[in-house]
């Protein structure tokens, strides 16, 4: 069977696939580890850059505010040190040395390496100020002796060093406290994430194995709520694929047997019969079982294209009674001797609906078939309206449908009736392919007892749809 081969296929096609190997089995730590170090990395850059840019845009004007902070100490040295003989000077310094908290020399002009606009400053008389901005440099008046005060830092002043700079250390400390609370934020995000990950893994690895019964567990994170059911939809998209094709395929073949065993009986009898008449009679035999065969062939691909896909409706609206007056019609050659009547006494007069001209009279049609099989003497087609909704109703006086199988009368190829043989026909896709049309029209399909004494099927669906599609 074609269609055997094709789930077959798509069975092999599946099963041979097998998630690749992870390489080095990727694993929460692992993760955890490289987004931490690609925050922490980009937060301590962004941190560097503007800790630059800041000191930069400030620099000069913490030089201006240390230079006129320390101008008059600076004068009240120099002024000290003019009171004595030059030959003095380093013996003061180093008296005056020790009575401050930073470092005090003279230098020789020449000693010096400052930029170019600070040493313009210097040897125009101003304070200058070294490049780290910690050592200040006065000129001694016309001397070629310059006085260095500092460096004013406590951290680069070699009497206050006493292990590692304070200024080092809050630093190290900050930066530790911050890279331990990043780490804990971090976690709490990824391992959630890695449980998402983890469990669609598992459930795409099941699938590739032919479990299309997995699932993926519902997200913890909503990253991954949407994927989730995404997957989860696909899963039952192949699911429900596989066990059509399987179904359709089954039934198939077993609908085929009788056909084919008949036209074969009929072959063998054609060949050992020369009486005309006998012939002729074959022949319609054969006839009969190729539109049988042609008749289930037509109604099989009609049932996988509903329920593989659903095609893109094309409503429009129509006014019913007049559309399904010419439905009815259609279908009167087939009742025969059976009295098949429309009844819209309860439909208001012109009363319009949105349905596809295309799909729907599937579902009509098969409806009359089903009921043109069972009807004693008389079939009715209804309509009504009830709040938003239009209701259409086809009721035979026929057998009925026990209110247990109800429901399973629109399973594919179910047969209430196992003693029917092809005269009374069906093959148990007409009520699945109505309901089928229903759904895509937003509706519902339903059996039940008919006020005439056999059943009654009701379809059920919007008078207007949300969006009309033409």
């Amino acid at each position: 069977m074609t269609g055997n081969n094709g789930n077959n296929k798509l069975l092999a096609i599946l099963g041979r696939y097998k998630p690749a190997p992870w390489r080095g089995r990727y694993s929460l730590s692992r993760l955890f580890f490289n987004f931490y170090l690609l925050v922490m990395g980009s937060f301590v850059a962004v941190a560097i850059f503007a800790d630059f840019v800041i000191s930069t845009a400030v620099k000069g004007i913490t030089d201006d505010y240390t230079s006129r902070f320390m101008r008059g100490t600076i004068v009240l040295i120099e002024d000290e040190l003019f009171r004595r003989p030059r030959s003095e000077w380093p013996k003061t310094i180093k008296a005056l040395d020790d009575k401050f908290a930073y470092k005090l020399e003279i230098l020789e002009r020449w000693t010096l390496k400052l930029p170019k606009k600070q040493a313009e400053k210097l040897d125009s008389g101003e304070l200058a100020i070294d490049a780290e901005g910690d050592v200040l440099y006065h000129r001694l008046k016309q001397t070629s002796q310059i006085l260095a005060v500092g460096p004013l830092s406590p951290d680069n002043n070699p009497e206050y060093q006493r292990g590692m700079p304070l200024e080092l250390r809050i630093r190290l400390l900050t930066w530790s406290l911050i890279g331990f609370c990043l780490a804990i934020a971090v976690w709490l995000w990824v391992r959630p994430v890695w449980r998402d990950l983890e469990a669609m893994r598992q459930t795409a690895r099941a699938l590739g194995e032919g479990q299309f019964e997995a699932r993926a567990p519902a997200a913890r994170s909503r990253a991954f709520e949407l994927l989730a059911e995404t997957l989860n939809g696909m899963a039952e998209r192949i699911q429900r694929l596989i066990a059509t094709q399987r179904e359709l395929s089954s039934a198939i073949s077993h609908e085929l047997r009788t056909p084919i065993a008949r036209m074969r009986f009929a072959l063998e009898m054609l060949a050992e019969t020369d009486e005309r008449s006998e012939r002729e009679r074959l022949w319609q035999m054969m006839e009969a079982d190729l539109d049988e065969l042609d008749s289930l062939i037509d109604s099989s691909l009609t049932y996988a294209r509903f329920e593989r896909e659903q095609p893109d409706l094309h409503l429009t609206p129509v006014e019913l009674l007049p559309w399904l007056e010419e439905e009815v019609e259609s279908a009167r050659i087939l009742g025969r001797s059976l009295e098949l009547s429309v009844d819209c006494a309860n439909l208001p007069a012109s009363q319009r609906v949105e349905l596809d001209r295309k799909s729907m009279p599937y579902a009509v049609k098969n409806l009359l078939r089903n009921a043109i099989k069972y009807a004693k003497a008389r079939i009715v087609v209804s309509a009504e309206v009830s709040g938003d909704k239009i209701l259409l109703h086809v009721d035979d006086d026929g057998i009925g449908i026990p209110p247990e199988e109800r429901e399973r009368v629109f399973s594919a190829f179910t047969r209430l009736d196992r003693s029917r043989d092809r005269a009374t026909g069906g093959y148990g896709l007409g009520l699945a392919i109505a309901r089928l049309v229903l759904e895509q029209h937003g509706g519902s399909a339903i059996a039940d007892q008919s006020p005439l004494g056999g059943a009654r099927f009701t379809l059920t669906w919007p008078l207007l749809q949300t969006v009309t599609k033409t």
